[in-house]
């Protein structure tokens, strides 16, 4: 089906950069430059410095930086760690895949880890808190921060959906000892393909993450290192991201722009609890306009039949605690689960018009059910 209001715009967004896409994928192309060369470096530096880290590792995906991430920190087996259900699965993964065990807490309203309940669930296997900032909204990184040093635990952020967000003025990323993004195709920054790109301020983490994203070898001196991975950000994607990358600003302020005129819109219907809290520390840059209605799938059924495209993405319509072939058997989180059957994502792409957000606002408010 075309919308009339999509909720992503791939499309659009490449006629308006299709000329620099094109002339980097010409140029790559004609270099042959294919495998890990100045392209990515190039990006890597880029990203790095638009984050504020001091080292940036781009690998195959979201996952893969997490993965990679949690080995090069040594973390394994005996080992917990702890995040939260409300996620993508891989999130949740990236822990199983090193042998260490997932924790889990419950959400607060804004969707993001309950830091009340996070003192309660550090034990003495705890090596790490994995702190998901949903939304592109972050947790309380002052009182996570706190508690992990208290408890003298790890900080490993997962801004996937986060990049560009902020806490008390500090970007997402730079409060852990590193952070995976995600650049697959629909985050806040994503090419044509799977991506994902570590950042960290420690040298021998940022080392370790290279050799394990390509099979474990030194390219340098080809020793082998570690037994390894093949998980290297292709070489023209990165070149793609980097073209993208000066733009994300620009997107950034437009998804900010959308989110108020649906907070204007939608402030009154009595239906709806909307995203937004009001406190000066975060600054938000809103992938996901997430709301919430006890009649989320009447809604969902009414703006798809008047052109609209709401979506509940597959990998958060069921929390990761409830699949039952995962074995976390006893698990119960109210507010997670509670939010499963209430949330629904409006289309807030940074290609849509005033007057398609207007129209989402009109279809909402014509809502009968």
């Amino acid at each position: 089906m075309s919308y009339k209001v999509p909720f992503v715009d791939v499309p659009t967004q490449y006629r308006r950069l299709r000329k620099p896409i094109m002339d980097v994928i010409d140029q790559v192309l004609a270099r042959g430059n294919l495998i890990l060369r100045e392209e990515l470096r190039e990006f890597e530096s880029g990203f790095a410095e638009f984050v504020g880290s001091k080292y940036a590792v781009g690998v195959s995906s979201g996952y893969d930086a997490l993965h990679l991430t949690l080995r090069a920190l040594g973390i394994g087996p005996g080992d917990e760690v702890i995040t939260v259900s409300h996620t993508c699965v891989a999130t949740v993964s990236a822990i199983v895949h090193v042998g260490a065990s997932p924790v889990f807490v419950d959400i607060g309203a804004d969707f993001n880890m309950d830091m009340g309940q996070l003192d309660d669930a550090v034990t003495a296997r705890t090596r790490a808190v994995l702190p998901v900032h949903l939304n592109g909204h972050a947790c309380d990184m002052e009182r996570l921060l706190d508690i992990a040093g208290k408890r003298r635990v790890l900080v490993v952020e997962d801004p996937a959906q986060a990049l560009g967000a902020r806490f008390d003025g500090r970007m997402l990323g730079t409060f852990g000892r590193a952070a995976a993004f995600s650049l697959y195709p629909f985050k806040m920054l994503g090419g044509f393909g799977d991506g994902g790109i570590v950042v960290t301020d420690d040298p021998e983490i940022a080392r370790k993450v290279a050799v394990l994203r390509d099979y474990g070898q030194d390219r340098e001196t080809g020793e082998i290192l570690d037994f390894g991975f093949n998980a290297r950000l292709d070489n023209l994607q990165a070149a793609i991201l980097d073209v993208k990358l000066p733009y994300l600003p620009e997107w950034i302020a437009r998804r900010r722009q959308i989110a108020e005129i649906y907070r204007e819109g939608l402030r009154d219907v009595p239906f709806l609890t909307l995203p937004h809290f009001d406190d000066a520390r975060y600054f938000d840059v809103y992938l996901n306009y997430s709301v919430l209605t006890a009649r989320r799938d009447e809604l969902v059924t009414h703006l798809k039949a008047s052109g609209v495209e709401p979506l509940v993405p597959i990998s958060l319509a069921k929390p990761i605690h409830l699949h039952e072939a995962l074995g976390f058997k006893g698990v119960r989180l109210p507010r997670t689960e509670d939010a499963e059957s209430r949330f629904v994502y409006l289309p807030i792409n940074p290609e849509l018009g005033d007057e398609q957000v207007r129209y989402v606002i009109e279809c909402i408010r014509s809502f009968r059910g």
